[in-house]
C-alpha cells in the first residue's frame, strides 16, 4: 500500500514538472526544451505523465481564441512525431475542445480538423486515431440539429468521407437500411379548402392557372413521404395501389400547374413596385433559399407548389424510389420484386417526371440531364456494394524489363489461385487446379446435363435390336425371343420407343415369346412399308426406325391397317374404345371451361354487394389480411362499395375465383340474401 502511494505521489510530481516545462516550451514555441527534459525518464512513465500534462494545460487554454488552440494541437502533433506522447493525444485534445466550446466556436475550430485531413491519414495517426476521430464526429453530430445546423453536419460527413478509404465498412450502409425514424407529420382541418385560408393577394389572377388544393390532395401529397422513407412498403399489394393513386394525383397537379405562369405573374408584380430600385431587385432575384426539411402546414402547400426547388425535391424523391424498386440489391428478399405491369407503370411515370423536370424553370433541361447522370453513377455504386465492397486499388504500372538480364526475362510471376478462381466463377465455371481436369469438368454445366448428351445415349434403336444388325433366319429369331434376358430388354425398349406397347385389348397374352414374335413380325412389316414409301418419294431408304415410328399415318387406310394388326383376329366388339388422349383432353377442358363461370358480370357484382352487410366475414374467408380489410374500409364510404371493391379485386387477382366458388363460400358463411341475389341474376 505504501509503495502504491509513493508511486502515485511520484507520478503527480512528474506530471506537475512536465506541465511547467510544457507551459514554457509552448509559450516560447521551443519543443526541443520539452524533448531534452523528458529524455532521462522511462518511456512508459514519460508518455503517461506527458499525456496528462497536455490535458491539464488545455484546461487553462480553453478561454483563449481558436488560433491559440490550433497552435496547441499542432504542438502536440509534433510531440507525437518525436515519440514524447501517445499518437491518440491530438484527437483526445480536439475532443475535449469540442466538448467545452459552443457550437459557433466548434464550427470555426472544425476548419482546422478539415484542413489537417492529410495529417490524420499518416501512418502514425491513422490506425491509432481513426476510432477516436469517428467518435468525436459522432458526438458533434448528436449535438447538432439536422434542420438548423445542416451545413455543419454536411461538413462533418464530408470530412469522414475524405478521411476513411472507400472500403471502410464503418462508413457504409452495407445492409441497405432506411431511416425509418424520419417521420413526416401533417394534418389539419379538412372542412375547408386550402385556397380559402390563403390571402387574396397570394392568389393568381389568371383563372386558367388556378389550382384548387383541397384537403384530399394535401393528405395524398404528404402521405407519399412514408413511401419515400420506406421503399419496401411498395412491395405490398395494397400499399402499392395506394402509392399509385397518390402519385397520380400529385403528378397530375404538377402537370396542370405550370411554373411559367407564376414567373410571369411575379415579373408583373415586380414592375408595379416602383419603390424598389433596380439594384435591390437584382440582388433579390439572386437570393437562394435552402430548406433542410419543408414545412407541412396546409396553408403553405399552394405556395410550395409554386416553388421550383420544392417541386424538384419531390420529383427527385420519386426517381430515387423508382431506382431502388427496379435495381438489383443484394439484401432484398425474393418476394421484393415488381411485377410486369408495375414495371411498365414505373417506366411511364419516370418519363413523365423527367418531362416535368425539363419544364421546371430555371434551366430545366440541363437540371434533368444532371439528375439522370447522377442516378446512373449511383448504379455503379450499387453494383460495387453487391460485390461486397472490394477495396479500390490503383492499377500498377507495367514492370520495366531489363533486356540484358535473361534470367529476369524468363521468370514469370504466377497468378494467385484466388484470382483465377474468381475469374472462372465470373464465367460460371470451375477451376480444378489442372488444365485438362478443368477442361473436362466444364464440358457441361452439371452432371445431369452431361448424362443427357447424345454421347451418353447407349440405348439401341428398335430396328437394330428387334431384327438384329444383319437380319437373320427364322430359327435364330425364335431363339432370341425365347431368351429371358433378351425378352426383358425388348419389353423395356418397346415401352420407350414403340407406339404398340401400351394398347388396351381383351386378348390376353399367353406366352411372352409368342408376344415378342408377334412384335418382331410387326416391326419387320413396318420397316418394309416405310422403306417402300421412302423409295417411292425419292428419299433415302436408310432412315431411322425411331423417326419412322413417331410419324403419324399418312391416311385413314394406314391407320385402319395398324389397328387391324394390333387386334389380330380379336372380337372388335369386346375391345374398349379408347379415344385419343389429346383430343379427349381438349374436349373435356372445353366442356369444363364452359360449365365453370370464372368471371362475374357487373349486374351480379352490384346485386351481391348490396346484400353483403357482413362483408368483413367474407373478406377473412377469402384470405384478406387485417390491413387490407382496413384499406377497403377507409377507401370506400359504404358497405356496398367496400364489398364491391373487395370482390372485384378477388376476381382480378385470385386464380380460383369463380361464381361457383363464391356461392359455395357464402353458403358456408350462411349469407343467404347474397346467395339468392347472385342466383337470381343471370
Amino acid at each position: 500500500m505504501l509503495q502504491k502511494m509513493s508511486d502515485k505521489l511520484g507520478f503527480e510530481e512528474l506530471r506537475a514538472k512536465y506541465k511547467d516545462v510544457l507551459s514554457k516550451a509552448f509559450a516560447t514555441n521551443n519543443i526541443d526544451l520539452l524533448d531534452s527534459f523528458s529524455k532521462n525518464t522511462n518511456e512508459t512513465d514519460r508518455k503517461a505523465a506527458m499525456d496528462q500534462a497536455y490535458r491539464d494545460k488545455l484546461l487553462e487554454l480553453l478561454i483563449e481564441d481558436p488560433d491559440t488552440l490550433e497552435s496547441y494541437v499542432c504542438f502536440c502533433i509534433e510531440s507525437c512525431r518525436r515519440q514524447m506522447v501517445t499518437p491518440t493525444m491530438p484527437v483526445v485534445l480536439l475532443g475535449d475542445i469540442f466538448d467545452a466550446l459552443t457550437l459557433n466556436k466548434c464550427e470555426k475550430m472544425f476548419t482546422y480538423v478539415e484542413n489537417g485531413v492529410n495529417i490524420w491519414k499518416e501512418e502514425l495517426f491513422f490506425i491509432a486515431c481513426k476510432n477516436n476521430l469517428l467518435r468525436m464526429c459522432n458526438d458533434l453530430l448528436r449535438r447538432l440539429s439536422r434542420s438548423q445546423n445542416t451545413v455543419f453536419c454536411g461538413r462533418i460527413l464530408l470530412f469522414l468521407a475524405k478521411f476513411f478509404p472507400f472500403s471502410e465498412r464503418s462508413g457504409l450502409n452495407i445492409v441497405s437500411e432506411f431511416n425509418l425514424e424520419n417521420i413526416t407529420e401533417f394534418g389539419g382541418d379538412s372542412s375547408s379548402t386550402l385556397k380559402d385560408s390563403l390571402d387574396e393577394e397570394m392568389v393568381i389572377d389568371d383563372e386558367k392557372n388556378k389550382l384548387t388544393i383541397d384537403y384530399n390532395l394535401y393528405c395524398r401529397f404528404w402521405s407519399l413521404q412514408d413511401f419515400f422513407r420506406n421503399p419496401n412498403s411498395c412491395y405490398n399489394k395494397i400499399q402499392w395501389k395506394t402509392f399509385v393513386a397518390h402519385s397520380g394525383s400529385v403528378l397530375s397537379a404538377f402537370s396542370s400547374y405550370k411554373l411559367e405562369a407564376v414567373e410571369l405573374q411575379k415579373s408583373k408584380m415586380n414592375r408595379l413596385k416602383a419603390v424598389t430600385s433596380d439594384i435591390e431587385m437584382d440582388e433579390s432575384s439572386k437570393e437562394q433559399h435552402y430548406f433542410a426539411k419543408f414545412l407541412t402546414n396546409q396553408k403553405l402547400l399552394e405556395l410550395q407548389l409554386s416553388d421550383s426547388n420544392f417541386r424538384r425535391c419531390v420529383l427527385i424523391q420519386f426517381l430515387i424510389l423508382f431506382q431502388y424498386l427496379t435495381s438489383t440489391v443484394k439484401f432484398k428478399m425474393e418476394s421484393q420484386e415488381l411485377k410486369q405491369d408495375q414495371m411498365e407503370w414505373v417506366k411511364e411515370t419516370t418519363s413523365l417526371i423527367y418531362r416535368l423536370l425539363g419544364e421546371t424553370p430555371p434551366n430545366g433541361k440541363q437540371f434533368a440531364e444532371c439528375v439522370k447522370y447522377i442516378l446512373k453513377r449511383e448504379e455503379h455504386w450499387n453494383s460495387w456494394k453487391n460485390d461486397g465492397c472490394p477495396e479500390f486499388q490503383k492499377p500498377k504500372p507495367p514492370p520495366q524489363v531489363d533486356s540484358t538480364d535473361e534470367v529476369k526475362k524468363s521468370r514469370k510471376r504466377r497468378r494467385p489461385v484466388g484470382d483465377i478462381i474468381r475469374e472462372y466463377e465470373s464465367q460460371n465455371k470451375y477451376y480444378m487446379g489442372n488444365n485438362e481436369l478443368t477442361k473436362l469438368w466444364n464440358l457441361c454445366p452439371d452432371n445431369l446435363t452431361a448424362c443427357r448428351t447424345k454421347e451418353r445415349d447407349f440405348m439401341p434403336s428398335l430396328e437394330s435390336y428387334m431384327l438384329g444388325e444383319h437380319g437373320g433366319s427364322g430359327s435364330s429369331k425364335t431363339k432370341r425371343t425365347a431368351d429371358g434376358g433378351w425378352g426383358w430388354r425388348a419389353l423395356r425398349l418397346l415401352a420407350r420407343r414403340s407406339p404398340h406397347f401400351f394398347v388396351h385389348t381383351n386378348n390376353p397374352i399367353g406366352r411372352l415369346p409368342d408376344y415378342l414374335d408377334d412384335m418382331v413380325e410387326r416391326v419387320t412389316r413396318e420397316v418394309a412399308a416405310n422403306a417402300a414409301a421412302n423409295n417411292t418419294n425419292g428419299e433415302s431408304s436408310g432412315g431411322s426406325i425411331d423417326k419412322t415410328l413417331k410419324q403419324e399415318p399418312a391416311d385413314e387406310e394406314a391407320e385402319e391397317q395398324i389397328e387391324t394388326d394390333i387386334i389380330k383376329d380379336g372380337d372388335t366388339n369386346d375391345i374398349e374404345q379408347v379415344p385419343d388422349s389429346t383430343h379427349a383432353g381438349e374436349d373435356d377442358y372445353e366442356k369444363s371451361g364452359r360449365s365453370r363461370v370464372t368471371m362475374i358480370t357487373p349486374a351480379q357484382l352490384e346485386a351481391v354487394s348490396s346484400k353483403l352487410s357482413d362483408w368483413k366475414k367474407l373478406a377473412v374467408k377469402l384470405g384478406y389480411k387485417p390491413d387490407e380489410i382496413q384499406y377497403f374500409e377507409t377507401e370506400n364510404a359504404t358497405d356496398a362499395s367496400r364489398a364491391k371493391n373487395m370482390l372485384q379485386l378477388w376476381f382480378d387477382d385470385d386464380e380460383d375465383a369463380s361464381v361457383e366458388n363464391l356461392l359455395y363460400i357464402m353458403e358456408g358463411l350462411k349469407l343467404v340474401e347474397a346467395c339468392e341475389a347472385l342466383r337470381n341474376i343471370k
